[in-house]
């Protein structure tokens, strides 16, 4: 019988370069480290500098030596977790100083996988496809039995085509939602698609992971609670309001909207009438959410009102008390992180793979309300204050059920034995990994 106990794992985390990509693979360091293995976690020096708060197991302890992924010096610690930051080369048409996906728009993310690309090289270690969106996403978007070749694109024909064995028949997209997965089958730098460069990287790898769970779709890793409520620079304004009153809408790093689109939007939560804390980045056109206002709307709801086009610690501000619903795009991180808080959920899905984590949330575990739209719009003008108010009003059927299964869900979700038992399993399998490379 092996001895798991003895045999400490040297591991190298190498995410993509955004921070909803970088904060799970350090979630999963953070694990892996409490139980005794050393990991050097690379990333861009400006993630660094937001993320290094999250690192719950540093060591002050290093020694220098030379990276074997970018051959520069690096420092590594005696134990735990190391951040080694990256530098990200110059490839034509990339903006200068852009380190991570939040810096740049969705139409430049080629380039950054093309100056990623120039960061590494190949290696003789084991290696593992960890996958940081859903298995459902995976299974439907990204499953490598489609064949299709490097320089060619998926059809919508394909697309509308679930793969076989696929085993939902809710957790789909709807015939006008298929053009949100159109960007697999776009060029994703060196001449390649998005779709082949990732199945390419999957049948490359030893082992592929998934950041889910059995109960949920079909190993686990979730953030860990915050400690306590958020003491940072919304304290005193959120203290002024009754206990989960306030709305907290969200989209994460990578989502920009038009500025029509974020104007219609900051409209709908002037006219429901709560409290609000919007934190988005800003419209296309604009250099500054400021810029996008319009005339008169900071000066209208600046009592119970806030707009911020910076970046946010989102769990904090999900665990504060005031905050009663969040409005999110359903990114896979968001996801979590809402399932783990008190908060009610409502969800305006944006991509191919949002839209069927929000298929997750609403029809099969019944835990969020989606907002209505229709083919051709973003959202109807009425439906998210529709949505909002069903949540947020105690007597409203819908509330009190999404309520009642959300707070089941976070029962399980929560318990500490639930996820020790995942990390546990999925350490010991990396371990067995070792241990058969080392026999052959």
């Amino acid at each position: 019988m092996a001895d798991y106990k003895s045999l400490e794992l040297h591991i190298a985390m190498f995410p993509w370069f955004a921070i909803g990509h970088i904060t799970p693979f350090l979630h999963l360091s953070n694990e892996i480290a409490k139980r005794g293995h050393k990991i050097i976690f690379m990333l861009p020096k400006k993630a660094e500098i937001q993320l290094q708060h999250l690192n719950l197991h540093p060591n002050p302890l290093i020694f220098r030596c030379v990276c074997f992924v970018c051959n520069t010096n690096m420092y590594f610690s005696n134990n735990f977790i190391t951040f080694h930051p990256l530098t990200i080369p110059h490839v034509d048409g990339l903006p200068l100083g852009a380190k991570t996906a939040s810096d740049i728009s969705i139409t430049w993310f080629h380039l950054l996988a093309i100056a990623m690309n120039h960061t590494c090289e190949q290696l003789g270690i084991k290696s593992i496809y960890y996958n940081v969106i859903s298995a459902e996403s995976f299974a439907i978007a990204i499953v490598p039995t489609r064949n299709v070749p490097k320089d060619r694109a998926i059809t919508k024909e394909v697309l509308r085509q679930l793969p076989v064995g696929y085993p939902s028949s809710t957790i789909v997209l709807h015939s006008h939602e298929v053009d949100s997965l159109s960007f697999i089958s776009l060029p994703f730098g060196d001449g390649i698609t998005f779709y082949y460069r990732v199945t390419t990287a999957i049948k490359e790898s030893d082992v592929i992971s998934i950041r889910t769970c059995q109960e949920m779709e079909g190993q686990l890793l979730l953030p860990e609670l915050a400690k306590s409520p958020s003491k940072g620079m919304w304290a005193t304004w959120l203290d002024g309001f009754e206990p989960r009153s306030m709305v907290f809408c969200a989209f994460g790093s990578q989502i920009i909207l038009e500025k029509k689109q974020f104007q219609e939007l900051l409209l709908r939560f002037e006219l429901i009438g709560l409290p609000f804390l919007i934190a988005l980045k800003p419209p296309i056109e604009c250099a500054t959410v400021e810029e996008a206002l319009t005339n008169g709307f900071k000066e209208r709801v600046k009592k119970r009102g806030r707009v911020f086009g910076g970046w946010v610690e989102q769990p904090l501000i999900l665990s504060h008390p005031l905050v009663g619903c969040f409005v999110s795009h359903c990114g896979f991180g968001s996801m979590w992180e809402s399932l783990m808080r008190n908060c009610q959920i409502v969800l305006v899905p944006h991509l191919g793979d949002q839209i069927l984590n929000t298929r997750l949330l609403v029809e099969e575990m019944k835990v969020a309300v989606e907002v209505e739209r229709e083919d051709s719009e973003w959202f109807l003008r009425k439906s998210l204050s529709k949505a909002i108010k069903s949540v947020m009003d105690k007597d409203n059927e819908v509330g009190i059920m999404v309520k009642k299964n959300h707070a089941k869900w976070k029962e399980i979700l929560a318990n500490l034995d639930f996820m020790t038992g995942h990390m546990d399993k999925f350490v010991q399998n990396l371990q067995d990994l070792v241990l058969l490379n080392k026999k052959a």
